[in-house]
């Protein structure tokens, strides 16, 4: 406002301090199969976010067949045996393609009920009494899953002894890789792992982990895992939890052949083997291993900086090929471990995961991408750089603005270091990495240090006879 002015006046000017947003280091997102027929409210190529384990049922159903749907095993284990959340699940079983018509045949009527032990649709049901009339839902019977997932038809109007059903029901294991890996259709939907550039715009939140039960075996849906977990949205990156599969390699000795002849083999992947058993179900040990990272971090103030070797699964053993136990000593896990290999021994304090390595090891011996650990944290810290300062891209380069990041920068990870998140960081803003030109160009440079603290995978303790103590026995 110009002219005369007569009075006390306030006016206000940007903070020189930036608080740093708060990311979710470990968020999974999780593409596979539900039981959508058991859903209240279905949905297919759509990411969910799910806070609890009622949510997740409520979109996608339940059911123990982990074989044929995969989400399942996810959201028992996750909410169930770790107790963490959100997740976010994404569906590619579809009751539009993924189905197969059952041909009208007699079923009896016992005690008023009639069973269907197939995952049917119910919306293309036909039930037909005597003289083939056709049956009314709602008039004449009624229908209801059971616990175990099977369709209930009460018959409540008439005595019938036999009806004729007909339907179609949900063929799971018709999805295939291509499903799990999606695309974009001529409509520009997006599905499968395209939709993981969906969860930030839908719902604020960066994806931490990146999973697919079973399908991760398949090494072209793993290779399209580490190539979107690397590039989320053009800025962001996460880790991608594969398994290798346990029909093809059953011997511990196999595992580390497979994973470099399939190309198992990057900075982004944690590679796991074999799988994972509590009680009769089995989990793959990436379904396990997210939950572990995310309680792990939750116990550190959502911090990455520790390893999750060395820390409880929710197991009682292991399982290889055929459903066979898979027994493993310290020493073979540690040579897996040596080849980039995630497993599980019961060595101390009951069964933990063992390994610090992401896939790119042994190949690779860089700390910033050989442990989880040190790659998580680098991801973390980078994606709150990013989100906190976002907020300046656009404002006009002055001193200013130089001096509110590298002030808010250095005191975050002052505090980092005072926590012992990490053992050191500051960052810099250097005149040769910022010439004149691509200042003039609107591109500034800030150089960050930052060491993350490698996790102690080994300890030595020498141990030495000292024969000065023997004059104790004459003191």
């Amino acid at each position: 406002m110009s002219g005369y002015r007569h009075g006390v006046y306030v006016s206000e000017v940007p903070t020189s301090l930036i608080p740093p947003v708060e990311a979710l280091a470990g968020l999974p997102v999780v593409v596979g199969t539900a039981p959508i027929h058991l859903a209240k409210s279905p949905k297919v190529n759509e990411p969910v976010l799910c806070y609890t384990y009622k949510e997740a049922v409520e979109a996608f159903g339940y059911s123990d067949d982990f074989e044929s749907y995969t989400l399942c095993e996810f959201m028992k284990s996750h909410f169930t045996l770790f107790s963490v959340a959100p997740v976010v699940l994404i569906n590619v079983l579809d009751a539009t393609q993924h189905k197969e018509d059952v041909p009208e045949a007699p079923k009896q009527v016992i005690d008023g009920e009639v069973i269907l032990s197939d995952p049917v649709i119910t919306s293309t049901l036909i039930v037909k009494g005597e003289g083939d009339t056709a049956l009314t839902l709602g008039e004449d019977y009624e229908i209801a899953f059971n616990g175990t997932g099977e369709l209930i038809i009460s018959i409540i109007r008439g005595s019938l002894q036999e009806v004729k059903v007909a339907y179609k029901k949900l063929t799971p294991n018709t999805v295939i890789s291509d499903d799990i890996i999606g695309g974009i259709s001529g409509e520009g939907k997006l599905t499968g792992l395209e939709l993981v550039n969906e969860v930030l715009p839908r719902f604020g939140l960066v994806p931490g982990q990146l999973l697919s039960p079973k399908f991760s075996t398949e090494p072209t849906v793993a290779a399209v895992m580490v190539s979107k977990a690397s590039n989320i949205n053009g800025y962001f990156k996460c880790m991608a939890l594969t398994d290798i599969p346990v029909e093809q390699v059953g011997n511990y000795s196999e595992v580390a052949q497979w994973k470099t002849s399939n190309n198992y083999v990057y900075e982004n992947q944690i590679v796991c083997w074999p799988k994972v058993r509590l009680g009769d179900a089995v989990y793959h040990m990436s379904t396990q291993l997210a939950g572990l990272m995310c309680k792990v971090d939750a116990s550190h103030d959502g911090v990455p900086y520790v390893s999750p070797s060395n820390h409880n699964l929710q197991i009682n053993g292991l399982v290889g090929k055929s459903g066979k136990e898979v027994i493993l000593g310290i020493d073979q896990a540690n040579y897996l471990n040596g080849q980039g290999i995630v497993t599980a021994i019961n060595f101390s304090g009951g069964w933990k995961a063992w390994g610090n390595r992401t896939s790119c090891y042994p190949s690779v011996t860089d700390p910033k991408d050989a442990f989880i650990s040190v790659k998580r944290m680098f991801y973390w810290i980078g994606t709150t750089i990013i989100q906190t300062f976002w907020q300046k891209v656009d404002g006009p380069i002055t001193r200013r603005l130089v001096d509110t990041v590298i002030d808010s920068v250095n005191i975050w990870l002052n505090g980092l270091t005072a926590s012992g998140y990490i053992l050191g960081g500051r960052v810099e803003f250097l005149e040769e990495e910022n010439p004149s030109t691509a200042i003039m160009d609107g591109k500034v440079k800030f150089h960050l240090y930052v060491t993350p603290p490698s996790p102690a995978r080994e300890m030595d303790f020498v141990l030495e006879y000292d024969v000065e103590y023997l004059k104790a026995l004459f003191a």
